[in-house]
C-alpha cells in the first residue's frame, strides 16, 4: 500500500460476476478486470483477493459466505486490502443493466482511499423507490 492510490476505485470481478461488467467499466474509463482476464478461473478466494490487493483493486463478488470470513481474517492478521464489494443478488444477463448501474453508483460515491479495508454491499447503492 505504498504506491499512490488512484482517485476512482479499480474493480476486479471474481469468476461469478459477468466478465462483461469489467468490459463495460473499462469502456467508461474505469480500471477494471475480470478473473477470466487475469487467468484466475477456479482459483481459491484468498488467491483472488491477493491478486486484487497486488493490483490495488477492489474485488466485487457474490460470494458473501467466503469473503466475509476472509475480510475478518485479514483484519485480525493486520493485512490490508483495497475493498470488498459483495452483492447479495446474482445478476443474470437479463438484469446486467442493474448490476452496471449499481456499480457505477458505487464508483461515483466512494473513492479508492475510502474503500481501503472496507466491506460494502452493492445493494447499498440502490435508489429508493
Amino acid at each position: 500500500m505504498n504506491q499512490p492510490l488512484e482517485l476512482f476505485i479499480a474493480i476486479y470481478t471474481d469468476e461469478d460476476v459477468s466478465r462483461e461488467l469489467a468490459n463495460e467499466l473499462h469502456e467508461r474509463g474505469f480500471r477494471a478486470q475480470s478473473a477470466i482476464e487475469a487467468g484466475l478461473l477456479g482459483a481459491d478466494d484468498d488467491v483472488q483477493l491477493d491478486y486484487a490487493i497486488a493490483n490495488q483493486m477492489t474485488i466485487l463478488t457474490y460470494n458473501r459466505q467466503h469473503f466475509m470470513p476472509l475480510a475478518t481474517r485479514y483484519a485480525s492478521e493486520g493485512k490490508h486490502h483495497f475493498g470488498i464489494v459483495i452483492s447479495t443478488k446474482q445478476f443474470s444477463d437479463v438484469r446486467f443493466g442493474e448490476l452496471l448501474r449499481l456499480t457505477l453508483r458505487l464508483l461515483n460515491s466512494l473513492s479508492a482511499e475510502e474503500m481501503i479495508d472496507r466491506v460494502v454491499y452493492l445493494q447499498e447503492f440502490e435508489q429508493p423507490t
